[in-house]
């Protein structure tokens, strides 16, 4: 829509739309009725927003029609479901009902950009949207202008300010996320090149840990386990050790043990690995990569954290990477059974494994069974 704009005496419509609108007699519907905020610019009079609300109301995307500050004049149906969905509390201003979801800092560039005619008045940025029980949703957002040209206001482009403005929230959630795991997902192809045990193993602890993130989300006493953690870590903890990269085949294929030095090198994919993820955008995929061989007693390494200083993904992909160990042949150790493998998981329990974790696979160590009976080498 152009924003040169005329007021027709009875509907407020782009320059560009006049010959496509009709005139418009009958009132806002009631389900689209809204206490016009007063003003002296036609735009926000009944007769100046009909057409604007009665176009918006139509529209899939989540838009709304705000006055010179930047309250509410009108939200679409869709644009009411996203607050609702993410349980945005009630304010007749659109900062102040983002404010959860707006840093003071991006508030300031939007309120220096509506103000400045370099700008045009208007600002474009992206606003990620979560809830617990939500998935995130990663909206581009766009507020652009609207201008009086009656003369009954001093507002037009280019000079004064607007009367009013729109602003349009577009989904980019899943281009984002494919981009994204497209991206890292050639990465996790290329460390399986190197290192013989990441085919079926990988797999495998996404799997255990989706199951541990599920379990731990249906209990209120995890708190940081959101429906984003579940869907994030049963992907991200296939990346635990992509670092491995940067080992040495002689090293990473090794028969046998490694000695002193080569084991030295070896704990180096965990600081490789965070390196390389440090630019994914969600931390938990770097402190994956350099936490998962941490110990909760503090004995583990690269930094010999302990406890809670451990961060909860790399403590989660932890125990599953160490399950799934115990269940593989290696040219040093039988393949244990599950029973086993569950007996020395309870053994290290405080030591290695933070208790908690250990509490939910013993709950459902069942399913653990099964993951690795369906997907075993």
């Amino acid at each position: 829509m152009d924003n040169s704009f005329i007021q027709d005496g009875t509907d407020f419509v782009g320059a560009d739309e006049i010959e496509e609108l009709e005139p418009v007699d009958e009132p806002i519907p009631s389900e689209s009725r809204v206490a016009l905020p007063p003003s002296d610019s036609p735009l926000l009079s009944e007769a100046g927003a009909r057409s604007v609300i009665r176009s918006y109301d139509q529209i899939p995307e989540p838009l709304a029609l705000l006055d010179d500050g930047l309250g509410f004049v009108f939200r679409n149906g869709p644009f009411k479901d996203l607050l609702k969905a993410f349980g945005y509390p009630e304010s007749p201003t659109f900062l102040g009902t983002l404010s959860r979801s707006i840093s003071a800092e991006t508030a300031r560039s939007i309120h220096e950009a509506l103000g400045r005619d370099e700008a045009g008045h208007a600002w474009k940025g992206t606003i990620a949207h979560r809830a617990k029980n939500a998935a995130a949703v990663i909206t581009k957002v766009h507020i652009f202008p609207f201008y009086s040209e009656d003369g009954s206001a001093e507002s037009g482009p280019g000079s004064g300010q607007p009367g009013a403005y729109s602003v349009y929230l577009d989904d980019i959630t899943e281009e984002n996320r494919k981009f994204l795991r497209d991206m890292f997902s050639s990465l996790l192809e290329a460390s399986k090149l190197k290192d013989n045990d990441t085919g079926k193993h990988i797999e495998r602890v996404n799997l255990y840990t989706s199951l541990l993130a599920k379990e731990m989300f249906n209990d209120p006493a995890w708190t940081e386990v959101d429906k984003d953690f579940i869907e994030d870590i049963g992907f991200l903890a296939a990346m635990h050790d992509v670092g491995k990269i940067g080992t040495p085949d002689d090293i990473l294929n090794k028969e046998g043990p490694l000695n002193e030095f080569e084991w030295g090198i070896m704990k180096e994919h965990t600081k490789n690995g965070a390196f390389i993820l440090s630019s994914y955008p969600n931390p938990m995929a770097k402190e994956i990569a350099l936490s998962h061989h941490e110990w909760w007693n503090g004995s583990g390494y690269p930094y010999n954290l302990e406890g809670n200083m451990i961060p909860l993904a790399a403590r989660i992909v932890t125990l599953a990477d160490v399950y799934d160990a115990l269940r593989m042949k290696r040219s040093y150790k039988p393949a244990y059974s599950h029973a086993i493998a569950i007996q020395k998981i309870r053994q290290e329990r405080e030591v290695h494994f933070d208790p908690r974790i250990v509490d939910v696979v013993l709950r459902i160590q069942g399913a653990f069974a099964e993951v690795y009976a369906a997907n075993a080498d």
